[in-house]
């Protein structure tokens, strides 16, 4: 149980300078999002789980190359902070440097243990408040730039809320990995459960759709993987290839000397000094090892020209590893045991990054090989670490080992599948001493050309720029408001119909609460038009609210005087095509048009027979073909709101509280339906009324989510009391361990 401040008063003024808009020449702030894995700037644990890979490596290296750029006056790597006494405590950090004007900020939110990346779907509201309150404090950055599905979706409802241009890298999409692994012919409907693919890819439409540049490491990933999604626009792709860390990834010296690490391999090996085939690669279905412990096993004169060396992440004991690296571990060491390679294969339980680099240089001055046999590889930053310091390469023939090869010309293409194809290349680099050199002096020109960080850093800075000049000033950034909403510091946001409607007594009761604490303001979110709200409040016999949210999140005026949000205002418009909608929608069947009192300049309510009506997904799909970005809302099962991409009740509450500076803890969110769900997910001490409709089912047991007994108004009061919101506030109900 949380417990927020003490008996109220009136609010303190802000002691937070005001924002202004920088000048350009003072630099860009870049906010970088990653949200899952281990992220630390000192020796990440790569490896450790499927989770914590390239993508870590990825967002470290290009925070600090942006960092050191001229142009740049900070990068801040947001990732979520974790206690949990299975890892280190580096993780619980509130923050950590990179390196000049770039730092790792930890943002607590959901469950403070480490969770899979899977399980972060529920908190994601969470960490956009979080995040909210973070740049309130530390000032709106030039630039946000979401990683993965789940910063993705992240990314981009700050990007919509705040009006910042949004960058996007998919690094794997949701799309790509259900289509390999249903053809795989797995059960689909266990992967969709395992893998929520469906949350998935939703973020990810999400993300294409708000992205105002979409940053890729292929062309193959643009032309055969992005374009499975609705939001497939190839003009906003740009083919940005990662860098490689030239400064640890670079050939051994005349002093090198055989490193420590080796001391590790020698106790598998019978002949330690022969040429060495390494891979490295966490234990993964998709990372094909044991396709390459069989290559090897059934391969007399690869064992007798070289070892196998397999870096399959760190583990300190098996049983404590995820089921499927378990299962591709004991595969791997049963077919060691079938094929008799003891004294040939090394596989070490534990690695650091400072021994990676010393591992390549150890194949490297063996005349060895490094051997990425991956079923896919979007991209293989392995390849160019290894090429960087002179090993020649074989990689699968897919994605970035296309392009790496046909850039540097430093090894061979294979069939992943194929095992003599996979014989004769390695083979081939390990018999072949002038192919061998070529290979190895294109790897160290090549990468330095065509893969180093800084080349990466000014062709995103150059795009960058390009869209800065064309994007509006975020309608926040210059005027935030250093005080609050006059005359309260807390706030109670309900629905209209069915929420406070539909008990008179409740709702007597509800009003004279209001009455009595002046410190407490009064708000209204609701799908109607604002002329037929103010009717049914007047009917209530309800004061004017402090401030009313209406048209499903489109509109909102303060007070008496219906004082319009001119900042909110200015940007509810944005990408709205309502001719297009109607155009699309209005001839589907089971669509009714509601009648003109339902309709408004930002929303065409429509009125759905489900038996008849394509779905939300189908909808949604049918407006993405169309390019037309739009919010797709159902409630009570019929009831169908098309709005902005801006709009939204969830929307709308947050830049309330942004802009006059409120803290979620102190707004208590009252609904009963789908459009309601919005605005009831996040840190604000959501209340569900007792009579709510089935699509807020999907809400219970998440934090700050109180879903009370009695109907109506009877329940706002309920949850009232819960939260004990009219004294000192507490919050029963804020971690809830999945």
């Amino acid at each position: 149980m949380t417990t927020i401040g003490t008996k109220p008063g009136p609010p303190e003024p802000s002691k937070r300078k005001s924002f202004r808009i920088l000048e350009r020449d003072e630099g860009l702030k870049i906010t970088l999002i990653s949200l899952h894995g281990l992220i630390r700037a000192k020796e990440p644990e790569l490896g450790r789980d499927s989770d914590t890979g390239g993508q870590i490596t990825y967002v470290l290296e290009l925070a600090k190359e942006l960092a050191s750029q001229p142009q740049v006056r900070e990068v801040e790597l947001l990732t979520r902070q974790i206690f949990d006494p299975k890892i280190s405590d580096d993780y619980a950090k509130l923050e950590e440097p990179i390196a000049e004007n770039a730092k790792i900020v930890r943002i607590p939110f959901g469950p403070k243990r480490y969770l899979k990346k899977e399980a972060f779907w529920p908190y994601i509201d969470l960490f956009i408040d979080q995040v909210l309150v973070h740049f309130r404090r530390t000032g709106i950055p030039d630039i946000i730039h979401g990683h993965y599905a789940d910063a993705g979706l992240a990314g981009a409802q700050l990007s919509r809320l705040l009006h910042v241009p949004f960058i996007f890298t998919g690094h794997s999409l949701g799309r790509v990995k259900r289509q390999r692994l249903t053809a795989a012919k797995k059960n689909i409907e266990s992967l969709d459960r395992r893998y929520k693919f469906e949350l998935r890819t939703e973020a990810e439409e999400i993300a294409l759709e708000t992205a105002s540049m979409v940053v890729t490491s292929t062309s193959q990933e643009v032309e055969q993987q992005y374009e499975l999604y609705d939001h497939y626009v190839p003009a906003r792709m740009e083919v940005i290839p990662p860098g490689v860390d030239l400064s640890r990834f670079s050939p051994a010296g005349d002093d090198w000397q055989r490193p420590a690490f080796a001391d590790s391999l020698d106790p598998f090996l019978r002949d330690p000094d022969k040429p060495m085939i390494l891979t490295m690669a966490r234990p993964d279905e998709r990372k094909n090892l044991s396709k390459l412990v069989e290559v090897y096993g059934t391969s007399e004169q690869l064992q007798k020209l070289a070892n196998l060396v397999l870096i399959m992440g760190t583990r300190d004991d098996m049983s404590d590893l995820p089921r499927p690296q378990q299962r591709i571990i004991d595969q791997i060491l049963r077919m060691i045991d079938k094929y008799n390679l003891y004294g040939k294969v090394a596989y070490p339980k534990t690695h650091t990054p400072s021994d990676v680099p010393e591992l390549y240089r150890m194949a490297t001055k063996g005349k060895g090989v490094f051997i990425n046999p991956a079923l896919t590889e979007p991209f293989g930053l392995t390849l160019l670490e290894a090429g960087a310091t002179g090993l020649p390469i074989v990689a699968t023939n897919d994605g970035g080992p296309r392009d790496i090869i046909a850039n540097c010309d430093n090894g061979l293409l294979i069939d992943p599948l194929d095992n003599e194809m996979i014989e004769k290349a390695l083979l081939r680099v390990l018999s072949e001493p002038e192919s061998w050199k070529k290979w190895s002096e294109a790897g160290i020109h090549g990468t330095r050309k065509h893969y180093s960080w800084s080349n990466h850093a000014k062709r995103y800075l150059r795009d960058l720029d390009d869209i800065l000049e064309h994007s509006s000033v975020p309608a926040l950034v210059s005027s935030p408001r250093a005080r609050r909403l006059p005359e309260f510091d807390r706030l109670i946001v309900t629905d209209l119909d069915n929420t406070l409607t539909g008990d008179p007594d409740a709702l007597a009761e509800f009003a004279s609460i209001l009455d009595q604490h002046e410190h407490i303001g009064f708000a209204i979110a609701t799908g109607r038009r604002l002329d037929s709200a103010l009717e049914l409040i007047g009917d209530l016999g309800l004061r004017r609210p402090d401030v009313i949210d209406t048209d499903a999140g489109t509109l909102l005026h303060y007070g008496d005087k219906l004082t319009p949000d001119r900042s909110w205002r200015k940007q509810i418009g944005y990408a709205w095509k309502p001719d297009a909608i109607h155009e699309s929608l209005d001839h589907l069947p089971g669509f009714f048009l509601q009648d003109d009192t339902h309709q408004s300049e930002f929303k065409i309510s429509y009125e759905i027979d489900t038996s008849l009506a394509p779905g939300t997904t189908e909808i949604k799909k049918i407006l993405r073909e169309a390019g037309i970005r739009a919010k797709v809302i159902l409630s009570l099962g019929m009831y169908l709101d098309i709005i902005p991409v801006r709009g939204g009740s969830e929307m709308a509450i947050r830049h309330l509280m942004y802009k006059w500076g409120f803290s979620s803890e102190h707004v208590l969110v009252a609904g009963d339906s789908g459009n309601d769900a919005g605005m009831l997910l996040g840190r604000t001490l959501g209340v569900v009324v007792g009579n709510y409709s089935p699509e807020l089912e999907r809400l219970r047991n998440l934090p700050r989510i109180y879903f009370a007994e009695q109907p109506h108004a009877r329940g706002i009061l309920e949850g009232i009391n819960y939260y004990n919101f009219l004294d000192n506030i507490t919050i029963p109900n804020d971690q809830i361990e999945p």
